[in-house]
């Protein structure tokens, strides 16, 4: 269970949306806080793989050699 204050202005927005679309106020904060995880994870999961020592190549290098790859 997970407990928060909203600003006035969000929460009448989210109450308004509720209410058009017959879903609770409980299933888009979830669907917000779900679809914020994924990108907060994936920035993280980018910084660590970039300290990471090891070869690195360009996106242009990169597709340069899938196409290389491709024509085999």
């Amino acid at each position: 269970m997970l407990a928060l204050r909203l600003p006035p202005e969000i929460e009448q927005r989210l109450d308004a949306l509720a209410k058009k679309t017959g879903r609770s106020k409980s299933y888009y904060a979830r669907e917000a806080i779900l679809r914020q995880i994924e990108d907060i994870e994936d920035y993280y999961l980018a910084r660590r793989r970039l300290s990471r020592s090891g070869t690195r190549v360009t996106l242009e290098t990169l597709e340069r050699q899938l196409k290389k790859h491709a024509k085999r």
